[in-house]
């Protein structure tokens, strides 16, 4: 019990940290979509998706793998911070290099207008990074739940002030964006003491080869997911025009619904899937968890696309209504990502970041090319379905490969009908005009999915329970 109580606990405090972020950035749509134009919100996009493509590469993902050096105790977490750092920062100078340049040629014309800006977000979004996944490494969870609770405080502040009374427009989305991470760094910095974990002077050159060692396939892995999360956007955007990007844009914003669930999991699920680690799974521990989380994932996932057309009326304004077509399709991918991250945790444990790159390069070649076929032929909304197909392939291959290392007993017959069943609710959205049989149909496919998880419910509901009614005996035994 003591394995899913510390992954629920872990769950329950990354809960509020990103659930008030996630909830923020859903709730505020209707303001971006009302105050920002179509072009605006595609610029403001561009930079978010192209910032989270340099970090990693510039930094060779050093980022992401400190957290799992600073989860193996045969690691001195000090040398892991500081090793980390020093290829954080030496990374500034191609990223100064880059920006000179296009400031010289204005080859990106569009980064030249807003550079402060563009600079300003990605060293918040770099920092940031690092900041979080140094507090978890050390198993300050707590301390990652207050950040991410102070970030979405500063961001809807001056959402509202910027936006709505000094009407700043992009401007002042922009600066609401990076204060609010600047502020969460911030915090974490002096709750950590981080300067305690540096020192330039460290010079451990095995630690920092195994760590470059580790990193390098994680570098090609974020690049391969940027692909897949973001470069149907530069695709979209060179073959329909950047307002379209901003529709479509704004068109993951109902899925995020359904990655709170999942990036709430995952960071609590790679503390777990390290620690307890275990080839044969002789608990099904590991089985279970995947069970109950795939799900969950299903069964959200199948109320949002009943949904999609009321929560599209409510959250998107004037142009950017016509972003519902995309949503369903969205928020499918988001399924296939969030179990290829449960499956990625196995990967962490073992350290073989190989497995991670290749599932997500062919993922990616598929997106590219899935992407350019689509797009050419259905439009935007091509786009959002090569999206969910390469995620599929990644799912397929993250499946295969986890064998080599655990005993995963899954019921994939079952899972692989209900996927079929969503796809099938996603496509009677276009089919059906009466929305009373619209609604029928669509409710009848949701119960088939919620009988055939019945297993599942249960255990979801019964390890919840536990986790509670523990919590419960422990106060009144101390009372």
């Amino acid at each position: 019990m003591k394995k899913y109580a510390y992954l629920l606990k872990n769950i329950g405090l990354l809960t509020l940290s990103n659930f008030a972020t996630k909830l923020l950035s859903f709730f505020l749509v209707p303001l971006y979509t009302s105050v920002l134009s179509t072009d605006e919100y595609g610029t403001y996009d561009l930079f978010y998706t192209t910032s989270y493509l340099l970090i990693p590469i510039l930094s060779i993902n050093l980022v992401e793998s400190v957290i799992r050096f600073c989860l193996d105790k045969s690691k001195d977490t000090k040398e892991v911070v500081s090793i980390s750092l020093k290829m954080i920062l030496i990374g500034l100078i191609p990223f100064s290099v880059l920006i000179i340049i296009n400031s010289i040629f204005n080859i990106f014309e569009v980064f030249n207008t807003y550079l402060v800006f563009f600079i300003f977000m990605y060293l918040s979004i770099g920092i940031n990074q690092f900041m979080f996944n140094i507090a978890r490494g050390i198993d300050k969870v707590k301390s990652v739940s207050i950040a991410g609770v102070l970030n979405t405080i500063v961001m809807l502040s001056l959402n509202l002030l910027l936006l709505l009374k000094f009407k700043l427009g992009l401007e002042g989305y922009f600066i609401a964006y990076i204060s609010g991470l600047s502020v969460s760094s911030l915090f974490l910095i002096i709750d950590t003491k981080i300067w305690k974990y540096i020192s330039f002077k460290s010079k451990n050159i095995l630690l920092k080869k195994e760590m470059v060692a580790y990193s390098a396939p994680l570098m090609i892995n974020s690049i391969s997911w940027w692909i897949n999360n973001s470069s149907d956007r530069y695709i979209v955007i060179a073959l329909c025009g950047m307002a379209e990007n901003g529709i479509y844009s704004v068109g993951y914003k109902i899925p995020s619904i359904l990655n709170i669930l999942q990036s709430i999991f995952n960071q609590a699920w790679i503390l777990s899937s390290v620690k307890e680690f275990d080839p044969e799974d002789k608990d099904g521990f590991f089985a279970k968890t995947y069970k109950a989380y795939n799900c969950l994932l299903v069964v959200v996932c199948s109320l949002i696309i009943i949904l999609t057309k009321v929560l599209a009326k409510f959250l998107y304004a004037n142009d950017f209504y016509e972003a519902w077509k995309y949503v369903p399709f969205l928020t499918i991918s988001i399924i296939f990502g969030a179990v290829s991250g449960h499956l990625g945790g196995i990967f962490s444990a073992v350290k073989d970041s190989k497995s991670f790159s290749r599932t997500t390069i062919v993922g990616a070649a598929a997106n590219i090319i899935l992407n350019l076929i689509f797009i050419h032929f259905l439009g935007t909304i091509g786009a959002a379905i090569a999206t969910m197909v390469s995620y599929i392939i990644v799912w397929s291959m993250r499946i295969i490969y986890a064998k080599k290392y655990i005993k995963l007993r899954l019921n994939l017959k079952k899972d692989i009908f209900n996927y079929i069943l969503l796809i099938v609710q996603s496509a009677l959205l276009f089919i059906i005009s009466n929305n009373i049989v619209l609604y029928i149909c669509e409710f009848a496919l949701l119960f088939i999915i919620a009988a055939t998880y019945n297993y599942e419910i249960k255990l979801i509901v019964q390890k919840i329970f536990n986790r509670t009614g523990g919590h419960a005996a422990q106060n009144g035994n101390h009372q």
